[in-house]
């Protein structure tokens, strides 16, 4: 499929730039599949289309404020964002720099609370720092670190967002993004459907570059998704494996519980519980094997997760849909409205 098949036009007044003032406080857009038919309903509706027995699945990484600007020897401003991985904890992280042309290798960077690192490979825009610190790294960030807010959020992030751009159900650090679809979610809304008889359980995806990498390949079969680390329990698989034998429909909270559960699909509409990495790149025609229904924002053009959206809503209802929300003035991406597809 060519990527052009993907885009559409918004207007640049469309896309969020604040959360709504109180979480869930936003729109939803029920997406039926089967019928083509579209309901414009408040987030907080969405009680009402899932049932007894029913099991939403999240994930529960939680957002590193993995964003640092320091200043080099010389005295320029320097601005990176930290990659989560496993050397981190040995204090050797990759980074996406920014104007990297102007950062040679084995330059130190000073930043605030007197952490210190050094440039230790840079190129295109990516690269990697060794941090000289007694502590943990992982720490000071909570201190220092901004919020990783997505570029087509034209502001600096602010005090607000170290919550709103965080779900009430994160518990793992990991991530350089939320999982938007989650944001949507109070505390009172799960209470409200586990009252209704409507499970709820976690995965972890920690959310890197490969989520939002953009799609270069003129046929988009040509991209490569890069890898992300995933854990599902035990205990999730057999919740997943127990909603399907009693006929109940599994819902994934985001594009990217989706990509996990699919990832670990043990081919008879469960998962297999455990952890690795995952360079699934969904995108239609796909035969979805684990999900029956999908809580998720509205994503760019041309991104990898709208044709995850298109491979499970059918591409054309799904344009089709974008353009009712244009039309009716939702707001879009991160911090934008909610769609329902079932």
């Amino acid at each position: 499929m060519r990527i052009e098949e993907f885009d559409y036009h918004l207007p640049t007044s469309l896309i969020a730039q604040y959360p709504s003032l109180q979480r869930g406080e936003t729109s939803l857009m029920i997406l039926h599949r089967q019928t083509g038919a579209i309901e414009h309903r408040a987030f907080r509706d969405i009680t009402q289309y899932l049932n007894p027995g029913d099991l939403l699945v999240m994930n529960n990484t939680r957002v590193l404020p993995a964003r640092l600007i320091g200043r080099k020897e010389t005295g320029g401003r320097i601005e990176m964002l930290l990659i989560p991985s496993w050397n981190g904890i040995k204090g050797e992280w990759k980074a996406l720099i920014k104007d990297s042309r102007k950062v040679k290798r084995g330059a130190r960077i000073r930043f605030e609370e007197e952490l210190e690192g050094e440039i230790e490979e840079v190129k295109d825009g990516r690269g990697k720092i060794s941090f000289f610190y007694q502590g943990k790294v992982m720490d000071i960030l909570q201190k220092i670190g901004h919020i990783p807010l997505p570029p087509y959020i034209k502001r600096g992030d602010e005090p607000l967002d170290r919550e709103r751009y965080q779900t009430v159900f994160a518990e793992r650090d990991g991530s350089i993004a939320a999982p938007t679809a989650g944001l949507h979610f109070t505390h009172d809304l799960l209470q409200s459907l586990k009252e209704n008889g409507v499970r709820t359980t976690t995965i972890t995806l920690h959310i890197g570059i490969g989520t939002f990498a953009p799609v270069k390949a003129h046929d988009i079969e040509d991209h490569t998704m890069e890898a992300e680390w995933i854990e599902i329990s035990e205990k999730t698989a057999r919740e997943i494996e127990e909603t399907k034998a009693r006929g109940g429909k599994v819902i994934a909270v985001g594009t990217t519980t989706t990509r996990a559960l699919e990832s670990f699909s043990n081919g008879k509409g469960g998962v297999r519980p455990g952890k690795g990495t995952t360079s699934l790149f969904i995108y239609p025609p796909y035969r979805f094997c684990v999900i029956d229904g999908l809580v998720t924002n509205f994503h760019l053009p041309k991104s990898t997760l709208i044709m995850l959206v298109s491979a499970f809503a059918g591409k054309e209802l799904l344009m089709k849909a974008y353009q009712e929300a244009i039309r009716r003035k939702y707001q879009f991406y991160s911090y934008g409205n909610a769609m329902l597809i079932l």
